[in-house]
């Protein structure tokens, strides 16, 4: 048990480090879901790859054939590509606070409702006292590490427009739980998690690249940018990370649960970012680690420890 936590800590810790890699990807690409493209593609092919050492005998057109291609084949990559794209549209409209709490608050209720009814065929874990105690802990902490005294601002200046795109943002933070259990319940009927990672990968690189002839219309990128930086190869393994954090959520669901597995996860995401925010990392601006910062990562890390012994 304490590996797999340890593990669902070091796939967070991925999280950051991609979005920070498909950024800097974004200032050659000048387009946030070109740039994603890129970084699915870098990731199907990376999973191809391993599914050809793994178990090169699932991607034969005798055992794609003899599946039946279920709702859960191409729900969980379309669900990832609906995901990115609110978080596109919320962050210049309520900031990247509110986009953080809103969305991380979606995804653990939602954990809980597929822990407590077993959804998508998952493990049923009851909402019990202490579980809850444990996600009310880890809220506070969250909020504590992203609270900014302009968003209070904002909520005043646009109440209405701005509780609606929160209310967006909750419902698109519903989505990752229901994506990792649906991927579970299709690592079991193809009987493998890397098969699985990559079939998501693949619908979901699919949904981008369409999305990409529509909205930006191309799929050239410039090898200079803005800043007369030249592109590097390094720019590119924001899809490699992104296979580590879906394949790891698919390993681990199935045996902690849809709120633990998500809350290890965010607690990854969260240190991370107070390390490239602490040290600007990737040339982003530098935001030291403050006393408030530092106690809401220790709340967040006590509910998950709370949770883990409910």
């Amino acid at each position: 048990m304490i590996l797999l936590i340890i593990l669902g800590v070091v796939a967070g810790l991925c999280v950051p480090l991609q979005t920070s890699i498909n950024t800097k990807l974004g200032s050659f690409t000048k387009s946030p879901i070109l740039a994603s493209f890129y970084s699915f593609l870098v990731g199907t092919i990376v999973l191809i790859f391993i599914n050809l050492m793994m178990n090169p005998q699932k991607l034969s057109p005798t055992f794609i054939l003899n599946q039946d291609f279920s709702y859960i084949w191409f729900t969980g990559g379309l669900l990832g590509v609906i995901f990115l794209t609110g978080n596109l549209l919320l962050l210049p409209r309520i900031g990247a606070a509110l986009t953080v709490v809103m969305t991380v608050t979606g995804q653990i209720i939602m954990g809980l409702i597929i822990d407590q009814f077993g959804l998508f065929n998952a493990e049923i874990h009851t909402i019990n006292i202490g579980r809850i105690s444990g996600v009310i802990i880890m809220l506070i902490g969250i909020l504590l590490m992203n609270y900014k005294k302009k968003s209070s601002r904002i909520i005043t200046n646009k109440s209405n427009h701005t509780n609606l795109w929160m209310m967006l943002g909750m419902l698109t933070g519903c989505l990752p739980p229901i994506q990792t259990a649906i991927n579970s319940a299709l690592r079991y009927e193809v009987h493998s998690f890397y098969l699985s990672a990559l079939i998501s990968f693949v619908i979901g690189t699919s949904a981008l690249f369409i999305l990409s002839l529509i909205i930006v219309r191309r799929l050239k990128f410039s090898f200079i940018n803005s800043s007369q930086d030249r592109i590097k190869p390094i720019y590119f393994i924001g899809g490699a990370l992104g296979v580590i954090f879906v394949t790891t959520n698919i390993l681990l669901m199935p045996e902690l649960g849809a709120a633990l597995t998500l809350m290890v996860v965010i607690f990854g995401q969260m240190v991370m970012a107070l390390l490239i925010d602490q040290f600007g990392w990737f040339n982003t601006p530098m935001y030291k680690i403050t006393t408030r910062r530092l106690i809401g990562a220790i709340l967040v890390f006590i509910g998950i420890v709370i949770l883990k012994l409910y």
